[in-house]
């Protein structure tokens, strides 16, 4: 009798999870672009597998149907067993996949750096279409962050991501280097519509409301009608082109009770009116980007800084700052929340978890890279010393001290989490499952 209930009981279970899963899944989370996941907070003191692909990720993971998926700079979409990490499929494109995939309707969608938006079958993989774009390319300006010489046209080593597609009433809708948004027929990818902005568009477009929100490289935030296209209203954002180059919405938006939250390079974090565009409140980072995408839940917004080192909770009507709580190196990673506990990545390899009501560090976990080099790269207060990676000012210089701060396992994705699990890859091409 015990053994019949409780095999009642697992089959129940297993039946609310998998129906739960079958829901659309993608970059922070839904189409709006929260972060909230439904989820138990996970723990980090165990690593359940881990993956090893032959490429960094950037991209971060997506969770459905008991399978992750996850894009890598070795240029494949992998799909594998959420319980396990044994793969279920791989599928090759033609450049690295540093955009998160979407699920929907038992289709995988992901943009690669060849300039592609790729439909795949979820099950096996299999090619379903495939849509190109004018190409990708990184943001340009020249003398970029201060970077000698100051006159030359330098792609940014530091736009690391491209956009990751969002699927909402059977349309994915996906940003490109080549300035443009598009929306695509989510069967089929017959283009319906596309919307040129003034740059490099690398943020995920987020869709509420019969609207699509995106940033672009412009300064411009741009609220577009979902099935038309057509321009609802938009907000330029600062500009230090005098310094270096602190311009540009590399931040995708959240959507949450009729307001939209975004950052920007511009050391700014906004929010906004939804339906109108007008400004609400803005917190100043003090010279400090915001890359990554808040994430907001139980009136509260979560966001990461890259230069402040600073994770910050403020209210989300007003902005005002209930905590933050400080780490060692720059960040880029989303926060991802569940129960009462958010998740990020710092680019020196360390996976924190604060709680969201008090700002206290409750967990933290470094990845296999950080654990055996971080030590020797830290300076006299913790910090990681740059120096110790960078030989110079120049261009060649930047982009290899760059390469070296990624042997470190950094985590520049933001983690997927579900049924307590929480997916997290790193720059030397682990994917880690972390839970009980």
């Amino acid at each position: 009798m015990k053994a019949t209930i409780a095999a009642a009981l697992a089959l129940a279970t297993f039946c609310t999870v998998a129906r739960a899963a079958q829901a659309d899944a993608m970059f922070r989370s839904d189409a709006a672009h929260t972060g909230a996941y439904a989820s138990a907070a996970p723990q980090l003191n165990h690593v359940r597998w881990r993956f090893r692909a032959k490429g960094a990720f950037i991209s971060s993971p997506t969770v459905n149907g008991g399978s992750v998926y996850i894009g890598s700079d070795d240029g494949h979409i992998y799909a594998l067993k959420a319980a396990d990490g044994a793969l279920v499929w791989e599928q090759v494109t033609q450049g690295p996949v540093r955009s998160t995939p979407a699920v929907a309707n038992g289709l995988v969608f992901a943009s690669s750096l060849d300039g592609n938006v790729y439909a795949l079958e979820a099950a096996n993989g299999e090619p379903v279409w495939h849509f190109t774009t004018g190409g990708e390319r990184r943001f340009t300006a020249p003398g970029i962050h201060g970077i000698i010489p100051k006159n030359e046209l330098m792609a940014d080593p530091f736009d690391i991501f491209i956009s990751s597609p969002a699927v909402a009433d059977g349309v994915v809708y996906v940003g490109s280097g080549d300035h443009n948004v598009y929306a695509l027929d989510a069967a089929t990818g017959a283009l319906k519509w596309k919307f040129a902005t003034g740059d490099v568009v690398h943020a995920s477009p987020a869709v509420a409301n019969g609207t699509v929100y995106v940033g672009s490289w412009d300064r411009f935030f741009y609220a577009l009608d979902a099935k038309t296209g057509a321009l609802r209203w938009k907000f330029e954002t600062g500009d230090d082109r005098n310094i270096y180059n602190q311009v540009g919405i590399a931040s995708s938006a959240a959507v949450a009770n009729g307001v939209v939250y975004f950052g920007c390079r511009d050391s700014k974090l906004y929010a906004l009116n939804a339906t109108t565009g007008t400004l609400r409140w803005k917190h100043d980072e003090h010279g400090s980007w915001v890359v990554g995408a808040p994430a907001v839940k139980g009136g509260n917004v979560f966001f990461t800084t890259s230069d402040e080192k600073k994770f910050f909770a403020l209210d989300a009507a007003t902005g005002t700052e209930k905590f933050n709580q400080g780490y060692s190196a720059f960040s880029f990673s989303s926060p991802s929340l569940a129960g009462n506990e958010a998740y990020f990545g710092t680019f020196d390899g360390l996976l924190f978890e604060i709680n969201t009501r008090t700002g206290a560090v409750d967990g933290q976990f470094a990845t296999d890279g950080a654990r055996s080099k971080r030590a020797a790269h830290l300076d006299a207060k913790g910090a990681i010393d740059l120096n110790t990676f960078y030989a110079d000012d120049t261009y060649e210089g930047i982009v290899v001290g760059l390469s070296r701060i990624f042997e470190l396992g950094s985590i520049p994705g933001s983690p997927a989490i579900a049924n307590g699990t929480l997916f997290i890859g790193d720059t030397t091409g682990v994917l880690y499952a972390m839970g009980d």
